[in-house]
């Protein structure tokens, strides 16, 4: 008998998708979203002299986010279900079914966008300035206004908004059906056993193990490689023809846009990543010590260390559940009771069992001011993480709810940093209080681990995508070119330091962030928000009893402010410069010299 449930409660959220309520809610929805849509037809010229149109404007803004939260709510609930049941074809027809209204909604955007789109500056103050309501949505106002010039001429517009449903992203669905429907064949005890992808395992302490279910995997994967390469294609090509309609510099405007940061700020991050990480390559060569090898394959990232009975160690789900409560509580009671609610309420989908989707994720239910956390529980370190991730997630949008819906919506790398922060948490307590060296070297290695995933595996990823992105513009390319641009990104950002023939090449299939249709380029913003998170946590002292308060406050402007100002805000540092991002590697280095001394120790390093 466990003390915290495993499955989630999604009745009290929406009627179950396989009832007549359900179908009836949603009618009624469809009827309001296209109402809503059709009235934005009409929205009369922003004027601050003008009551009329001042009122026409607050009445729309006010259901459009009610009609928002309700459309946040049922993509959020069907795509829940579709995670827990991947092979369940009602849910998978009543997304599609959702997604058909997704030009309605673009339309809805667009004519918001587009009637802000030739106001004229005074004209537009005057605007804001002429109601309450309209003064506290100021920042999405003015961010609409300036989304308008990213956009297409109306008609054209709305063309690629129904195009889309069948076009791009559906290419993301099909992969997801293909994902999630896939069983890889690994050898279990001496049978061979079919399993999920979320339900092989990589962190076996018997290398043969690990290497045995990594190429179970590769192949299973290469079976739907050409599959898979035409949905990437096609994905980034119909970005990339959009792009150049809209005469845009380059691949990474939008994502910069939709991040709410500067080129300079990516920019720089990324030159000192480039310039610090090398201090990882130290790591892994003394971890490959450790584990006896001369030097890791990809599928020793993640092995676990042969100390202090660490290999294969188990942590049961109601352990972890009260470790992570007690270590957010010790931060600020707030946190703390935050996490207790989530788990107590039924908020986590953790159960491990197949027919799940691979993967994790926390996704929002704004109308109930409530979130969900999707994960597969199988008892290591590495799921506690996950965990404490996705709480960070759900508490990010907690300390939101009562914000107005358009300022609750903060962007990918700012949500990031909300997660990377809660496992700091979590990573840090565990390290304070370690009752050994060797308890110490397997934190160490837990947290190393995942600064090579933030500072080298994103990177591998966001040099792929850079680079596939610049030869797609030329033409279409082959599941080989793919496997080849992939293990040249990651000898380019693993530094080379893996054996020849140690690397992953179809990475690109296996990895569903670079399907996801509705954001492009969804991998660099993990980076940030983990140094993100690295830096801010590592003002604590600084700020004493103050920080949790001051962190609260980050929080609170990711919904209203963009990345470089939500954090001169809260903490001073500006994200152009080098100097926060150096903090915050100064912080993996300072893992690293722990890390060595431990294994010196032990007479390895």
């Amino acid at each position: 008998m466990t003390a915290y449930a495993q499955v989630w409660d999604l009745d009290s959220l929406l009627p179950n998708p396989q009832s007549d309520e359900f179908r009836k809610a949603y009618d009624q929805f469809k009827r309001d979203l296209i109402g809503l849509a059709d009235r934005s037809e009409n929205l009369p010229a922003p004027d601050g002299n003008n009551r009329e149109s001042v009122d026409q404007w607050v009445a729309f803004l006010s259901d459009f986010e009610t009609v928002g939260m309700r459309a946040s709510d049922f993509n959020a609930f069907l795509g829940c279900h579709a995670a827990a049941e991947v092979t369940n074809r009602v849910f998978q027809q009543w997304e599609a079914q959702l997604a058909t209204l997704e030009p309605d909604r673009e339309r809805i955007s667009a004519n918001v966008q587009f009637a802000l789109q030739g106001v004229e500056l005074r004209a537009f103050e005057s605007f804001l300035k002429a109601d309450k309501r309209l003064k506290e949505l100021a920042f999405f106002l003015e961010e609409s206004q300036q989304w308008a010039r990213l956009r297409l001429p109306k008609d054209q517009e709305l063309l690629a908004a129904d195009l889309a449903v069948d076009g791009i992203h559906a290419w993301g669905r099909l992969y997801d059906r293909l994902s999630g429907s896939l069983k890889i064949t690994v050898m279990e005890k001496g049978e061979l056993v079919e399993k999920s992808p979320s339900q092989v395992q990589y962190d076996a302490a018997d290398r043969s193990v690990r290497s045995n279910n990594f190429f179970a995997a590769n192949k299973a994967w290469n079976r739907i490689g050409e599959a898979c390469a035409e949905s990437l294609n096609h994905i980034a090509g119909t970005r990339l023809t959009r792009y150049r309609r809209l005469g845009l510099e380059d691949h990474l405007v939008l994502p910069l846009a939709h991040n709410r940061m500067e080129r300079a700020t990516l920019e720089t991050m990324w030159r000192v990543v480039t310039e610090k990480k090398s201090c990882l390559v130290k790591y892994l060569q003394a971890k490959a010590k450790l584990l006896g090898l001369k030097q890791l394959a990809w599928y020793d990232l993640q092995a676990p260390l042969p100390v202090g009975g660490g290999g294969g160690s188990q942590i049961s789900y109601d352990k972890a559940c009260d470790l992570i409560i007690k270590t957010f509580t010790d931060f600020s009671s707030d946190f703390g009771e935050f996490a207790r609610l989530a788990i107590e309420k039924h908020w986590i989908e953790a159960e491990n069992r197949a027919g799940k989707r691979q993967g994790g994720f926390c996704t929002g239910f704004p109308t109930n001011k409530e979130s969900r956390i999707f994960m597969t529980y199988v008892g290591t370190s590495d799921n506690m993480s996950t965990l404490a991730h996705e709480l960070g997630h759900a508490y990010h949008s907690y300390v939101l709810r009562d914000e107005p819906w358009v300022l609750q919506d903060y962007p990918m790398n700012l949500a990031e940093t909300a997660s990377t922060f809660a496992e700091a948490v979590l990573g840090d307590q565990q390290l304070s209080t370690a009752e050994s060296d060797d308890k110490k070297l397997l934190l160490l290695d837990h947290m190393l681990s995942d600064a090579v995933s933030f500072m080298m595996n994103i990177h591998a990823r966001f040099i792929f995508e850079d680079h596939f992105h610049r030869r797609r513009k030329e033409s279409e390319l082959s599941p080989e070119e793919l496997s080849q641009l992939m293990v040249e990104a990651q000898r380019e950002a693993y530094l080379n330091c893996l054996t020849d023939d140690g690397w992953n090449p179809g990475f690109w299939i296996s990895k569903l962030h670079f399907y996801i249709s509705g954001l492009p380029f969804y991998n660099f913003p993990y980076t940030f928000g983990y140094l993100l998170s690295l830096g801010i946590y590592s003002l604590a002292e600084s700020f004493g009893a103050e920080f949790p308060a001051r962190y609260r406050q980050f929080l609170m402007a990711t919904g209203s402010r963009r990345a470089e100002s939500a954090v001169s805000e809260a903490f001073g540092y500006h994200l152009g410069e080098p100097d926060f991002w150096e903090k915050s590697i100064g912080v993996v280095e300072s893992r690293v010299e722990q890390f060595l001394t431990l294994a010196d120790a032990r007479g390895v390093a």
